[in-house]
């Protein structure tokens, strides 16, 4: 079984190098681990940084937001030959060990997609990134009629089937939902399961901004009435 895990990153610079280190090299039942950046058209030393860590980069000449970014980790994983893809924050918000767990699922053909859920059991998430979060998830539900709770995570694991299949246009963060309406559109099997968010002053910098809700949720709008 091989996995690939992509790191999307912009503007990195200062977390990325201790990221990349922190992503264990063994995985449980896992023969291979392969670790990408895709440096998303950043323009400090995120490349270098990366590089020097001893990963591999795919880099965008200019940044398209991180739903471009991960077409191209997909696509990345498909030449590959990937069982199983990873995506994996740069920003230091998730916890390396959570990485087995969500993958776990997949290895054992139980789930096509895994979403690891800041908020299944977490207690101390901010308050604004609660009702955000709370908000993405509704918007989700009614547009596109998948439950779920948190369709923002940055964590995620698709099977091989997955990658085939899912083909989502939002180039910024609503393609985080449009993957869910994929997922039921091609039968897919989704599971949660919880995992630990790390929120730092720097993490929720580079985060959503809670502002952008509403540009993000008008294209899920715009692209649903097409």
């Amino acid at each position: 079984m091989k996995v690939v895990i992509v790191v999307p990153a912009f503007n990195e610079s200062s977390v990325i190098y201790n990221v990349l280190k922190s992503i264990p090299k063994k995985i449980r039942g896992i023969s291979l681990v392969d670790v990408v950046v895709v440096n998303d058209g950043s323009g400090d030393n995120t490349q270098f940084e990366a590089e020097r860590a001893g990963f591999s980069t795919v880099n965008h000449a200019i940044n398209r937001g991180l739903g471009a970014a991960i077409k191209t980790g997909i696509e990345y994983a498909k030449e590959k030959k990937a069982d199983i893809m990873v995506t994996f924050d740069g920003d230091g918000q998730h916890d390396p060990s959570d990485i087995e767990k969500i993958i776990w699922p997949v290895f054992q053909k139980k789930a096509d997609l895994v979403i690891g859920s800041r908020f299944k059991k977490s207690k101390n998430v901010p308050l604004d990134r609660f009702f955000l979060n709370w908000f993405a998830n509704f918007i989700t539900l009614l547009l596109y009629g998948v439950v779920t709770t948190d369709s923002q995570s940055g964590l995620r694991t698709f099977s091989k089937k997955a990658l085939n299949v899912v083909d989502f246009k939002g180039e910024r963060m609503d393609f985080s939902s449009e993957i869910l309406l994929e997922a039921k559109r091609n039968n897919l099997k989704i599971a949660e399961v919880p995992i630990k968010a790390i929120y730092t002053e720097y993490s929720r910098k580079k985060g959503q901004k809670n502002l952008n809700a509403i540009p993000t949720f008008s294209r899920f709008l715009v692209r649903l009435l097409r």
